[in-house]
């Protein structure tokens, strides 16, 4: 019986493309593995389980890469290869079911891990916790735990996808550099070199805290813990050295890269969440909200997690001096005042030299400036407690921790990409995100240019924004693109087809023109007016 043909008005074509006999042999081979993962997730007893594991990873691996290089028998570029019309990548019944099972995975995982076989009062692991015993006595020395098992899981996501997204986008070498660049901190920084750090304290001499050495706070909100700290301090040299290294990656070497090269030194070459949300997210990165609405409630919400978060240290710090003040230089009193003086110092530059740039953001940094130094005076007033607003420090913590660092950053912010798009604690929840953000609205030299004068208005650079920027606004009138939510992924002019798009680091001088240039030009024709009447 023939069937009727398809009619339809669409430029593009609307009918998804079957997978190749290729693709579907990779995916029959990465489910074979995914299998024995769920076996093990059951409780199956495995003659070996260092050697399933290993094929079962290996399964995984193999299958992906099979599937993933169906791109190299397509040209090279991007295309609308119809993810409007898929029912994982445009909210459809897929998408939700992916969402769902994602969600339910992180909950189980940092609620509930005896599901997954997590030991307990002495008992040892059984089921998908077990499976990775061998690989997590082999790195660190110890049993796995769900962190152990999370951690190899989400390294071998990013490795598998950038390779995916190393494919996909090998036209372009500057997408292809930051991709392996996160790979590789991945890898090295946060999973390997942590694990061999823990094998250390199996000597006296070491009691370090799993640290990923890449992660700074306030993304690193445990850092300034007080077991966190004293598990430095107690570790002779090396401890000492990484907790300088933490401190001087907030105050010094955070500020100096983001002047140079904007957030994006960090949000797209080597954060492991925006690693995850690059590789794996970036199918969904379509689906990220462009809507003014949602602009508002991510100022508000991004920057009152920020403050959230500095409330928070501030208050943990000040226990710690508290518990035993003779034992350091730095009194609590001392550190309350000179946190009081940084802030307002920080504050009084930003308003007095930067007022015009921030715009009516200056009035949402003036509420959180006041917030934060009440909750100063409220601790100094409270003498011998470490109460904020009546709420004990510990008990800040535990609810940062919690609804924060849990709720948001993994559940919501991974389990929803195929919903709300893959930047969703990114942009609404990451207070490195703020802090970066902050930094590279008011004196980093990164800017997007633009040529007006190229631009097709085809849209491609907004509807492929993964932080929800209107961008082929700012292409149409031809001004650079400066804006603090901005992570440098590069995406934008990696899809322009008329290359009106480009990342750079230049000056100062410039850098925000929205004012100064005309619609449709990339010429600075006021200048150039104001600069011939001066010469006469």
């Amino acid at each position: 019986m023939n069937q009727k043909p398809q009619h339809t008005m669409s430029i593009v074509n609307p009918n998804t493309v079957n997978l190749s006999l290729k693709q579907k042999l990779g995916l029959c081979v990465g489910v074979v593995g995914l299998f024995i993962l769920i076996l093990a997730g059951c409780n199956a007893s495995f003659p070996n389980k260092t050697l399933f594991l290993i094929l079962s990873l290996v399964l995984i691996t193999v299958g992906s890469m099979i599937f993933s290089n169906a791109y190299l028998k397509t040209s090279k570029g991007i295309k609308n290869d119809g993810i409007w019309f898929k029912s994982l990548t445009s909210r459809g019944t897929l998408a939700w079911l992916t969402g769902i099972l994602i969600t339910t995975f992180y909950i189980v995982l940092y609620f509930f891990p005896e599901y997954l076989g997590l030991g307990t009062n002495g008992n040892s692991n059984s089921g998908l916790i077990a499976f990775f015993d061998p690989l997590s006595k082999l790195l660190n020395g110890n049993p796995a735990s769900q962190w152990f098992v999370y951690g190899t899981l989400y390294t071998l996501v990013i490795l598998i996808f950038g390779y995916k997204f190393i494919l996909k986008y090998r036209h372009n070498r500057y997408q292809q550099l930051r991709t392996i660049s996160v790979m590789f901190f991945q890898l090295g920084f946060a999973f390997l070199i942590p694990e061999f750090m823990s094998r250390l304290n199996a000597s006296p001499n070491y009691n370090l805290p799993y640290y990923d050495l890449k992660s700074m706070w306030p993304l690193n909100y445990y850092l300034f813990d007080s077991w966190s700290i004293n598990g430095l301090l107690s570790s002779g040299n090396l401890g000492l050295a990484m907790l300088i290294f933490g401190i001087l990656s907030i105050f010094i070497i955070s500020p100096i890269l983001t002047y140079k090269y904007g957030k994006r030194w960090y949000c797209s070459w080597v954060c492991g969440c925006g690693g995850l949300a690059e590789t794996a997210g970036d199918p969904f990165r379509h689906l990220s909200s462009k809507k003014l609405s949602a602009w508002k409630i991510e100022r508000w919400l991004i920057h009152t997690v920020l403050v959230f978060s500095v409330i928070m240290t501030i208050a943990v710090i000040y226990s710690y001096l508290m518990k035993d003040p003779d034992t350091y230089w730095l009194s609590k009193n001392a550190f309350l005042l000179g946190t009081a003086i940084l802030l307002t110092i920080v504050f009084t530059i930003v308003m007095l030299f930067k007022r015009h740039e921030i715009g009516k953001d200056a009035s949402y940094g003036a509420i959180g400036y006041f917030v934060i130094i009440t909750s100063l005076i409220t601790l100094y007033v409270s003498g011998a407690s470490d109460h904020i607003f009546l709420i004990k420090s510990s008990t800040l913590r535990a609810a940062y921790g919690f609804y924060i660092g849990s709720i948001f950053s993994g559940v919501i912010g991974t389990g929803f990409y195929p919903i709300f798009g893959n930047r969703v604690w990114c942009r609404f929840g990451c207070p490195m995100a703020a802090i970066l953000g902050f930094q590279q609205r008011l004196f980093s030299k990164f800017r997007i240019t633009t040529n007006g004068g190229q631009c097709i208005s085809c849209g491609n650079c907004s509807t492929y924004c993964e932080m929800g920027i209107d961008v082929r606004a700012y292409a149409q009138k031809g001004e650079n693109i400066v804006r603090s939510s901005c992570v440098g992924c590069g995406i934008c002019s990696a899809v322009c087809p008329r290359g009106v798009l480009k990342l750079e680091n230049d000056s100062m001088h410039g850098r925000i023109n929205s004012n100064d240039i005309l619609l449709g030009n990339n010429m600075d024709l006021i200048d150039l007016l104001n600069n011939q009447q001066n010469n006469d």
